[in-house]
């Protein structure tokens, strides 16, 4: 028994890796490689790369478009081609070699270069893929995203902008944002400087921090190393912009602390500037 579980495993496995080969609905692009092989024909059976016309050639046919169809579609012209010189043909088509799933990177958002399974990313941002990728898993190949704008992220796919929401796909998880991506994809990710949290003044690490949903003035100061011995700290400034409009916010962080009274602290906005006051004890 131990046996035919073995031959049952490795017909599965081998039947999983020829529906890779055919790509499961994978069109053929330029610049892929594909093994072309008559059933009983040896001299028949060529490997052929797809031109930038989209064309390849094959032996007794000629020419002939292979890109935009898949692989099973290309079988079925090949064969009625072939049936004017041999008998009854029986034609596969494997691609050896994925070479046309580009997808593109704008922006930066991008704090790393793409790595794990696609061949890099070029200084123009182009990135090939080797298997079918979605979203989430192109995103993951990036790396780190925190200087990421995801609030105002986008895919755009045949000069439409899609409704997928990158915030919530990787901040909150939610997998039904996530999609299949398609050759010529376009990725946008902005750089979220601008929404960056500023922290000035009589703190020992004056710096910028990347904005995170519920982030409070006094997160802002602790990370930014905590109060100098010089600081007012009932006299914290937050300076808020919206639109044209800057709006001043005191925070009395002093008596946060002593009291431990969580209410008295400032949720801060993207963009906020917090100003740690100096006085003399």
């Amino acid at each position: 028994m131990k046996g035919k579980h073995i031959i049952v495993y490795a017909v599965l496995l081998i039947g999983a890796l020829v529906g890779m080969s055919a790509g499961e609905g994978y069109i053929i692009g330029d610049e892929d490689v594909l093994q072309l092989s008559v059933w009983g024909n040896p001299e028949l059976s060529v490997q052929v790369p797809v031109r930038p016309d989209g064309m390849i050639s094959f032996p007794l046919v000629g020419d002939i478009k292979a890109s935009g169809m898949s692989p099973q579609e290309l079988k079925n012209v090949l064969e009625k081609e072939l049936t004017k010189y041999v008998k009854t043909p029986t034609v596969s088509v494997m691609v050896t070699a994925v070479n046309s799933f580009k997808v593109y990177i704008v922006g930066e958002g991008i704090a790393a270069a793409a790595s794990g399974e696609s061949s890099g990313t070029t200084a123009s941002g182009v990135i090939t893929l080797k298997r079918n990728t979605s979203l989430l898993q192109l995103l993951a190949q990036l790396g780190s995203l925190r200087g990421a704008d995801l609030n105002s992220a986008y895919l755009l796919r045949d000069g439409k902008r899609l409704s997928n929401d990158f915030y919530k796909l990787i901040a909150k998880g939610d997998i039904s944002q996530d999609i299949q991506l398609k050759p010529n994809d376009t990725i946008f990710i902005p750089d979220n400087f601008e929404k960056r949290i500023m922290i000035v003044g009589a703190v020992k690490t004056p710096m910028i921090l990347t904005y995170r949903e519920g982030l409070t003035a006094l997160d802002a100061i602790l990370g930014a190393g905590g109060f100098t011995e010089f600081a007012k700290q009932n006299d914290v400034l937050i300076v808020r912009k919206s639109g044209k409009e800057t709006k001043n916010i005191e925070a009395r962080m002093k008596d946060v602390i002593r009291d431990g009274d969580i209410s008295k602290d400032v949720p801060l906005m993207p963009g906020d500037l917090v100003i740690v006051k100096t006085g003399v004890f």
